[in-house]
Protein backbone atom coordinates (compact mmCIF):
# COMPACT_ATOMS: atom_id res chain seq x y z
CA UNK A 1 0.00 0.00 0.00
CA UNK A 2 1.21 3.47 -0.87
CA UNK A 3 -0.81 6.65 -0.71
CA UNK A 4 0.52 9.84 -2.31
CA UNK A 5 -1.28 12.95 -1.07
CA UNK A 6 -0.81 16.62 -1.89
CA UNK A 7 -2.53 19.32 0.15
CA UNK A 8 -2.48 22.84 -1.28
CA UNK A 9 -3.95 26.24 -0.49
CA UNK A 10 -3.15 29.67 0.84
CA UNK A 11 -0.89 30.17 3.85
CA UNK A 12 -3.00 30.36 7.01
CA UNK A 13 -5.55 27.76 5.88
CA UNK A 14 -3.89 24.97 7.87
CA UNK A 15 -2.31 23.15 4.93
CA UNK A 16 0.79 22.16 6.88
CA UNK A 17 -1.20 21.24 9.98
CA UNK A 18 -3.33 18.81 7.97
CA UNK A 19 -0.23 17.22 6.45
CA UNK A 20 1.58 16.93 9.76
CA UNK A 21 -1.45 15.38 11.48
CA UNK A 22 -1.82 12.80 8.70
CA UNK A 23 1.88 12.00 8.94
CA UNK A 24 1.85 11.66 12.71
CA UNK A 25 -1.22 9.43 12.64
CA UNK A 26 0.28 7.18 9.98
CA UNK A 27 3.59 6.97 11.86
CA UNK A 28 1.74 6.04 15.06
CA UNK A 29 0.16 3.15 13.12
CA UNK A 30 3.62 1.85 12.21
CA UNK A 31 3.47 3.07 8.62
CA UNK A 32 6.32 4.75 6.75
CA UNK A 33 5.75 8.46 6.13
CA UNK A 34 7.40 11.38 4.39
CA UNK A 35 6.29 15.00 4.70
CA UNK A 36 7.58 17.56 2.22
CA UNK A 37 6.42 21.16 2.78
CA UNK A 38 6.62 23.92 0.17
CA UNK A 39 5.97 27.57 0.97
CA UNK A 40 5.60 30.58 -1.27
CA UNK A 41 7.66 33.68 -0.47
CA UNK A 42 4.71 35.30 1.30
CA UNK A 43 3.43 34.33 4.72
CA UNK A 44 -0.34 34.47 5.31
CA UNK A 45 -2.15 34.58 2.02
CA UNK A 46 0.77 33.19 0.02
CA UNK A 47 0.82 29.74 -1.50
CA UNK A 48 1.53 26.65 0.54
CA UNK A 49 1.46 22.96 -0.20
CA UNK A 50 2.80 19.75 1.22
CA UNK A 51 3.23 16.25 -0.04
CA UNK A 52 2.61 13.36 2.33
CA UNK A 53 3.51 9.83 1.29
CA UNK A 54 2.16 7.02 3.48
CA UNK A 55 3.26 3.43 2.83
CA UNK A 56 3.59 0.07 4.47
CA UNK A 57 6.96 -0.28 2.70
CA UNK A 58 9.98 2.03 2.79
CA UNK A 59 9.32 5.29 0.92
CA UNK A 60 11.83 5.87 -1.86
CA UNK A 61 11.10 9.56 -2.43
CA UNK A 62 9.13 12.28 -0.66
CA UNK A 63 8.11 13.65 -4.06
CA UNK A 64 5.00 12.20 -5.68
CA UNK A 65 4.68 12.63 -9.42
CA UNK A 66 1.28 10.94 -9.53
CA UNK A 67 -1.19 11.63 -6.73
CA UNK A 68 -3.71 9.25 -5.18
CA UNK A 69 -5.37 12.11 -3.32
CA UNK A 70 -5.34 15.82 -4.06
CA UNK A 71 -6.76 18.12 -1.41
CA UNK A 72 -7.16 21.71 -2.57
CA UNK A 73 -8.29 24.60 -0.41
CA UNK A 74 -8.27 27.33 -3.09
CA UNK A 75 -8.90 27.69 -6.82
CA UNK A 76 -5.30 28.35 -7.93
CA UNK A 77 -4.24 25.06 -6.31
CA UNK A 78 -6.90 23.14 -8.23
CA UNK A 79 -5.77 24.66 -11.51
CA UNK A 80 -2.11 23.92 -10.79
CA UNK A 81 -2.23 20.41 -9.34
CA UNK A 82 -5.28 18.67 -10.91
CA UNK A 83 -3.19 17.25 -13.80
CA UNK A 84 -1.09 15.35 -11.22
CA UNK A 85 -4.10 13.42 -9.88
CA UNK A 86 -4.06 9.89 -11.27
CA UNK A 87 -7.00 8.10 -12.87
CA UNK A 88 -9.16 6.69 -10.10
CA UNK A 89 -7.74 9.23 -7.63
CA UNK A 90 -9.69 11.30 -5.13
CA UNK A 91 -10.05 15.06 -5.32
CA UNK A 92 -11.02 16.72 -2.05
CA UNK A 93 -11.99 20.38 -2.32
CA UNK A 94 -12.97 23.13 0.06
CA UNK A 95 -16.15 23.88 -1.87
CA UNK A 96 -16.49 27.28 -0.20
CA UNK A 97 -13.35 28.39 -2.08
CA UNK A 98 -13.09 26.03 -5.05
CA UNK A 99 -15.40 25.72 -8.05
CA UNK A 100 -15.30 22.24 -9.58
CA UNK A 101 -17.97 22.86 -12.23
CA UNK A 102 -15.30 23.26 -14.93
CA UNK A 103 -13.67 19.88 -14.28
CA UNK A 104 -14.17 17.61 -17.25
CA UNK A 105 -12.52 14.53 -15.77
CA UNK A 106 -14.86 11.62 -15.14
CA UNK A 107 -12.06 9.32 -14.00
CA UNK A 108 -11.73 10.75 -10.47
CA UNK A 109 -13.80 10.82 -7.30
CA UNK A 110 -14.67 14.33 -6.07
CA UNK A 111 -15.47 15.04 -2.44
CA UNK A 112 -16.79 18.56 -1.89
CA UNK A 113 -16.29 19.82 1.64
CA UNK A 114 -17.92 23.14 2.63
CA UNK A 115 -15.16 23.43 5.24
CA UNK A 116 -15.26 27.19 5.80
CA UNK A 117 -19.01 27.38 6.32
CA UNK A 118 -19.02 24.25 8.50
CA UNK A 119 -16.20 25.72 10.61
CA UNK A 120 -18.06 29.00 11.07
CA UNK A 121 -21.16 27.08 12.19
CA UNK A 122 -18.97 25.35 14.79
CA UNK A 123 -17.64 28.67 16.02
CA UNK A 124 -14.29 29.37 14.36
CA UNK A 125 -12.87 29.35 10.84
CA UNK A 126 -9.71 27.87 12.39
CA UNK A 127 -11.42 24.46 12.61
CA UNK A 128 -11.81 24.06 8.82
CA UNK A 129 -8.54 22.15 8.61
CA UNK A 130 -9.74 19.65 11.23
CA UNK A 131 -12.86 18.99 9.15
CA UNK A 132 -10.75 18.39 6.05
CA UNK A 133 -8.34 16.15 7.99
CA UNK A 134 -11.25 14.02 9.25
CA UNK A 135 -12.69 13.66 5.75
CA UNK A 136 -9.29 12.47 4.49
CA UNK A 137 -8.98 9.92 7.32
CA UNK A 138 -12.33 8.35 6.42
CA UNK A 139 -11.89 8.63 2.64
CA UNK A 140 -8.40 7.11 2.58
CA UNK A 141 -9.09 4.31 5.04
CA UNK A 142 -5.39 4.05 5.89
CA UNK A 143 -5.66 5.07 9.55
CA UNK A 144 -8.35 4.02 12.08
CA UNK A 145 -10.70 6.96 12.70
CA UNK A 146 -10.72 6.69 16.49
CA UNK A 147 -6.92 6.60 16.69
CA UNK A 148 -6.60 9.53 14.27
CA UNK A 149 -9.02 11.59 16.36
CA UNK A 150 -7.09 10.85 19.54
CA UNK A 151 -3.74 11.84 17.97
CA UNK A 152 -5.10 14.95 16.25
CA UNK A 153 -6.88 16.30 19.32
CA UNK A 154 -3.77 15.72 21.42
CA UNK A 155 -1.67 17.60 18.85
CA UNK A 156 -4.15 20.47 18.80
CA UNK A 157 -4.43 20.61 22.62
CA UNK A 158 -1.89 23.44 22.85
CA UNK A 159 -4.82 25.77 22.05
CA UNK A 160 -7.33 24.68 24.70
CA UNK A 161 -9.83 27.36 23.71
CA UNK A 162 -10.46 25.35 20.51
CA UNK A 163 -10.63 21.89 22.13
CA UNK A 164 -14.39 21.43 22.01
CA UNK A 165 -14.68 23.04 18.57
CA UNK A 166 -11.91 20.76 17.20
CA UNK A 167 -13.72 17.72 18.61
CA UNK A 168 -16.96 18.82 16.95
CA UNK A 169 -15.14 19.65 13.71
CA UNK A 170 -13.59 16.19 13.56
CA UNK A 171 -16.94 14.49 14.17
CA UNK A 172 -18.64 16.59 11.47
CA UNK A 173 -15.86 15.81 9.02
CA UNK A 174 -16.30 12.09 9.68
CA UNK A 175 -20.06 12.37 9.18
CA UNK A 176 -19.57 14.25 5.89
CA UNK A 177 -17.07 11.68 4.61
CA UNK A 178 -19.37 8.81 5.54
CA UNK A 179 -22.18 10.45 3.55
CA UNK A 180 -19.90 10.37 0.44
CA UNK A 181 -19.28 6.61 0.62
Amino acid sequence: MINNLLIAGFGGQGVMTIGKMIGECAFAQGLNVTFLPSYGPEQRGGTANCTVVVSDAPVGSPVAEELDVLCVLNQPSLDKFLPSLKKGGTLMVNSDMVDVSGISRSDIRVISIPADSMALEIGSSKTANVIIFAVYIVASGTIPVDRAKEIALAKLAKKPQFAEMNNTAFDRGVALANSHK
